[in-house]
């Protein structure tokens, strides 16, 4: 009789703690599934919260920052042509100083012909008083002349002695003289004058071989 009792209470006892471990288990499965609703519905709170930030943008920022990107634009443009019209005006201050420093190319290029015509005339020789008296005032005339031009910036080329440069001479004949080294200008035809830097008319020269 005691030993059934006994096998009766250990069943019971065994029954018991079957019990307590499933609730237990049960328990632990419940509490996870809380915490996963949680979780997910922490991760919604924060999406739709984003959501509405994104969606409340102040329309006032976005005018913001097309007025920047408009002036932006702007002030490529204005830097443009502020570049453009410095270069347009060092060009024409450029031609403006060009035209001033060879204004009077025209005018020497006529008055050439005269020198040359003075030039040949002084080469005239004579003895007679009156003769002399009027070479000496066409000298006169020819050697104001010349340094009125000169001061208006014409320059005679230089030639006799002088290596031959096709820049400044123009070679008419060739000579054959011991005197000079070859290529070397022997004797000026006719001559030649610039403005500054730019030839007007070559000189005509005799070149040695």
């Amino acid at each position: 009789m005691t030993e059934q009792n006994e096998s009766v209470s250990k069943e019971t006892d065994a029954q018991d703690i079957s019990s307590e471990t499933t609730d237990t288990t049960q328990t632990s499965v419940d509490s996870a599934e809380e915490v996963n609703n949680e979780t997910n519905t922490t991760s919604q709170e924060d999406v739709a919260t984003e959501e509405d930030v994104s969606e409340e943008v102040d329309p006032k920022d976005v005018e913001i920052e097309n007025l920047k990107k408009d002036v932006k634009e702007n002030e490529d443009k204005y830097l443009r042509l502020y570049a453009e019209f410095e270069n347009y005006k060092r060009r024409i201050q450029k031609e403006n100083q060009t035209m001033k420093e060879y204004q009077a190319q025209g005018v020497l290029n006529d008055i050439l012909p005269t020198i040359d015509n003075i030039e040949r005339a002084l080469q005239i020789e004579g003895e007679d008083e009156q003769f002399v008296s009027l070479k000496k005032g066409v000298q006169m005339v020819y050697d104001s002349l010349l340094k009125a031009l000169n001061d208006n910036g014409l320059e005679r080329i230089e030639t006799e002695g002088q290596q031959f440069d096709p820049n400044f001479h123009q070679a008419v004949m060739q000579d054959e003289n011991s005197e000079f080294e070859s290529g070397q200008i022997t004797q000026e035809l006719q001559a030649g004058y610039k403005l500054k830097d730019r030839v007007l008319r070559p000189s005509m020269v005799k070149v040695n071989q």
